[in-house]
């Protein structure tokens, strides 16, 4: 195999895990099962409100009920969902259920792969029995060169389970990287996936401890963490491995997810642009309701065009109409760019009076 260079800086040596193809076409839900997790890698990015929180997340969206999770997986009509955490072996009965759940509602072609930093056999059989597919293996960094003492080669003996590892590239950590390939090789593990190491909000005090720095000024990427997976990757030419960019998650796997969502929730009244975000117009009154029966009999705006959004208390409107007559109206006009997600992170935001 050789390593064939991908968008943004990313790289492969042959052809990518299941759950990977589903993460690049943007058809992969992401399944927070725990924000719980006793590997304490120094370098988690998992968010404040999210890390070691017993709570759970489909995408962006807290969920409550089972109801949720099916919901955020429909709006974007998910091919797949990749469990994660924290460690979902913290909560391993609650990762089976939803195995079972996302299986018995979307069918057995709803691919599902989870990650854990767990590896146990007994664990992975009783995943596999609830429907999982793909097993992704987060070794703590002081495990990579004591990997004989794991029960992986138990596990792919074991299973039918696709299985694989996932680490994040140390800058400097070549050799450690090495010796984490040559017994996954050794253990007939399926792939490897590499991730660009990334700063965040919840692990940043890792870049003074470690003396990392930063990339650039355009990602979350921390210097000489793409450098170090692409020298391991050159060892390994037969191995099937993955090189993620801190650049490929934002430009190619969320932009996917964004446009595959826009496109599937896209209201009459919405524009989905190229990045996958919506641009619709707001109107905030304090009498919602007289300002969308205002809209239809004094300026003919079709009810299809016009949406009372009761919950963020705002009547949602087509921007190219309330381009045209918004500086007639007695209320608050603007239009605004947002994300298509649970939360709808506001991009931009212009006045329109």
């Amino acid at each position: 195999m050789t390593c064939k260079q991908m968008d943004c800086g990313s790289a492969a040596n042959g052809k990518l895990a299941r759950g990977c193809q589903l993460c690049l076409e943007g058809a992969k839900m992401v399944l927070l099962v725990t924000g719980r997790c006793r590997a304490s890698c120094f370098y988690c990015p998992v968010s404040p409100e999210k890390k070691g929180r017993d709570v759970i997340y489909a995408n962006e969206g807290r969920c409550q009920t089972d109801a949720d999770v099916l919901a955020e997986a429909e709006s974007m009509d998910a091919l797949g969902t990749g469990i994660t955490g924290g460690d979902p072996s913290e909560a391993l009965d609650r990762s089976v259920h939803y195995i079972q759940l996302l299986k018995g509602h979307f069918g057995s072609q709803h691919h599902i792969h989870l990650y854990t930093s767990v590896i146990s056999l007994a664990n992975a059989q009783r995943l596999e029995a609830a429907g999982l597919d793909e097993i992704r293996y987060h070794p703590p960094e002081a495990l990579w060169t004591r990997m004989a003492d794991t029960e992986l080669k138990a596990v792919v003996a074991g299973t039918h389970l696709a299985v694989g590892l996932e680490v994040p590239a140390l800058p400097g950590r070549e050799t450690d990287l090495t010796a984490l390939f040559a017994y996954a090789h050794e253990a007939g593990v399926q792939f490897i996936n590499l991730n660009e190491l990334e700063f965040s909000e919840s692990n940043w005090d890792m870049m003074a401890a470690h003396h990392y720095e930063v990339k650039d000024e355009l990602t979350s990427a921390v210097k000489g963490s793409a450098e170090t997976a692409l020298a391991v990757m050159a060892q390994y030419p037969n191995l099937r491995v993955h090189f993620c960019s801190s650049s490929f998650k934002d430009g190619v796997q969320l932009r996917q997810r964004l446009l595959r969502r826009a496109n599937h929730i896209a209201q009459p009244y919405d524009v989905v642009t190229e990045d996958g975000t919506l641009v619709k117009g707001l109107v905030y009154a304090d009498d919602l309701t007289a300002a969308a029966d205002l809209l239809r009999t004094e300026y003919e705006v079709p009810d299809e065009l016009i949406h009372l959004d009761a919950g963020r208390k705002r009547l949602e409107v087509a921007a190219w109409i309330l381009e045209e007559v918004g500086r007639e109206l007695p209320f608050k006009c603007y239009e605004v760019e947002e994300y298509p997600t649970a939360d709808r992170l506001e991009v931009e935001r212009t006045p329109l009076n």
